[in-house]
Formats: structure tokens, sequence, C-alpha cells
């Protein structure tokens, strides 16, 4: 049959069959009776500890609203927190804007100032080849000057020994010449000498 249990809980359980189960297997009925009671006793433990742990509907309402009102309230603190977490992201992003501002100046300004120095220093380069260029042309000039100064030399000291040779060689051809006829003319008197000797001798013997 139907078993009461406390706080107006009923178990549908059949007893009596289970009584009678026993009882064919062996079992006397008082003892049936006792295992019965035995198993009834601890459903009801069981039972009791199930419905110790469960809540009922309000509680359950009681609990839901808690939750939600505390989801509530931290749905506000994350709101005024990104809020605040933004305004200061805003305050970083505008901070960080500003840097980038002053360094691509400050970027623009370096370059501007190695582009002129570069200019400058390319400038100043060009004066520097022109210059050298200037120097070499003006030394290509003066050793061309030079040289040409010394060819000039080289050919009035060559044409200064050739007319000195020439006139060397006109005094020595004039000494000659007079060398020559001195010879001769001492020939002659010799000649005329020798004559003029023999002509005697053969005066005398004659």
């Amino acid at each position: 049959g139907n078993i009461s249990l406390p706080g107006n809980r009923r178990l549908y359980f059949d007893t009596h069959a289970l009584v009678c189960l026993l009882e064919e297997n062996g079992f006397t009925t008082q003892q049936s009776e006792v295992i019965v009671s035995a198993l009834v006793k601890i459903m009801n433990t069981n039972l009791d500890m199930i419905y110790k742990d469960m809540v009922t509907k309000v509680q359950q309402e009681i609990a839901l609203q808690q939750v939600m009102s505390h989801i509530g309230g931290v749905k506000k603190d994350m709101i005024i927190l990104e809020k605040s977490e933004f305004s200061a992201l805003r305050s970083e992003n505008e901070k960080i804007k500003l840097e980038l501002q002053q360094i691509k100046k400050q970027v623009t300004d370096e370059i501007t100032k190695v582009h002129a120095d570069n200019k400058l220093n390319l400038n100043l380069e060009k004066s520097r080849v022109k210059e050298l260029y200037s120097q070499n042309e003006r030394k290509l000039l003066e050793m061309r000057t030079e040289i040409v100064e010394l060819h000039a030399q080289q050919d009035r000291a060559l044409t200064q020994t050739d007319r000195k040779i020439d006139t060397e060689v006109a005094d020595l051809k004039t000494m000659l010449e007079s060398h020559k006829l001195d010879n001769i003319k001492y020939l002659a008197g010799s000649v005329f000498t020798c004559l003029t000797v023999a002509l005697g001798f053969y005066r005398l013997w004659i």
C-alpha cells in the first residue's frame, strides 16, 4: 500500500507485494515485514536528505533577484569603468598624438637640416672641385708656358751653338787658308833660296 512520509509527502510503494515476494523466497512473514520496514526507513532518510538540499520556488526567485541585482551592479560598475577607461584612453591617445606630431616635426626639421647640410656640402664640394680644376688649369698652363719657354731656350741655345760652330769652322778654315798660304810662301822662299844657292855654286864652278 501507500506509505505516508514526513512533511505531507507520500511514497507510492507496494509494500505488500514486496512482503509476498520475500515470503515466496523463504522468508517468514515477520522477517519480510522487518525487511520492508527497514527499506522504507532507508528511503525516508535518503528523501529527507534530497529535500533538504532542494530550494523552494520563492527561494529561487529571491536568489534570482539577488543575482540580477548583483549583475546590474556589476554592469553599472563596468559602464562607469568603461567610461573612465575611455576617458583615460582618449586622454592617452591625445597625448600620444601630440607626441607623434612633435616627433614628426622633429624628424621633418632634422630631414630639412640634413638636406640643407647636404646641399651646402655639395655646393662646397662643387666650389672645391672648381677651385682644384682652376688650379690644375693654371698649373697646366704654367707647365705649357715653361715647356714652350724651355723649347725656345733650347732652340736659341741650338741656334747659338750652330752659329758658334759655323763661326769656329769659318775661323778654322780661315786659319787653315792662312797656314796654307804661309806654307806656300815658306816653300816658295825655300825653293827660291835653294835656287839662289844653286845658282851661286853654279857661277863659282864656271
